[in-house]
């Protein structure tokens, strides 16, 4: 609304004293402190008219069902999580899993072929950073080559 500041209520007060003097000074200030009363008591009525209104309306209702639709825990992620953590935690022994055990031993036969195959990729991995590193190493570490039998003088 109207921001204003101490030394504008200064300026103002100082204004009117002028402009209408001591003796009608307290009639005025009574006067707009009653008009600013019926002002705010107007846009209390407004506002609590458009509340109202939308009441009628159903905007409330809309809104909270917007709210509602919108829950995630409405539209079943809370079992999207818990089927990721659940197989985030899975092992595949069969007596935890309730699977038979011909399955079991699959699963872990894959589990552990995996695992061989990443330990020998990065087994080569670092062997290939290793042969990259030896030649730079190599020819820093080289000493000059002799200088030709032409080159002498």
């Amino acid at each position: 609304m109207l921001d204003l500041g101490w030394s504008e209520l200064l300026l103002i007060g100082i204004v009117a004293l002028i402009v209408v003097g001591p003796k009608d000074l307290p009639i005025l200030f009574r006067n707009v402190g009653q008009f600013v009363g019926k002002a705010k008591g107007m846009a209390r009525e407004f506002s609590r008219a458009m509340e109202q209104a939308a009441d009628e309306a159903g905007v409330k209702d809309a809104a909270n069902s917007f709210k509602n639709a919108a829950n995630y825990k409405d539209l079943g992620l809370d079992s999207v999580k818990d089927a990721a953590k659940s197989f985030a935690d899975w092992n595949p022994d069969a007596k935890a899993n309730g699977m038979d055990e011909d399955r079991a031993a699959t699963a872990r036969k894959i589990h552990e072929a995996t695992a061989r195959s990443a330990k020998t990729r990065q087994e080569a991995e670092a062997k290939a950073a290793a042969d990259a590193a030896a030649p730079a190493a190599a020819t820093d570490s080289a000493p000059a080559a002799p200088a030709a039998a032409g080159d002498r003088e």
